[in-house]
């Protein structure tokens, strides 16, 4: 199972990459927990200084941006391949 952590301190633009990411997961069919990270100490502990972000398993995918449903499919979707 893949952990989806959202960075950012709950702004309508983190609130909104959270809801686009599950309903990106739940059209992949995806078996993934989507986690908010709102401190801001662990925030940087990512490397992010902006956000939102988006991290898959700890590794940063996304900077600065609320993507959209269709973006997300695509960068998880591609996250499966090897």
């Amino acid at each position: 199972m893949k952990t989806i952590q959202i960075l950012g301190t709950g702004c309508p633009k983190c609130e909104r990459l959270a809801a686009n990411a599950e309903e990106a997961i739940r059209r992949l069919g995806l078996a993934a927990e989507v986690v908010k990270v709102t401190d801001l100490m662990e925030i940087t502990s990512y490397g992010v200084m902006m956000t939102p972000a988006l991290a898959v398993d700890r590794r940063v995918k996304l900077v600065g941006k609320a993507a959209s449903v269709e973006e997300l499919v695509e960068l998880l979707g591609a996250e499966g391949e090897p």
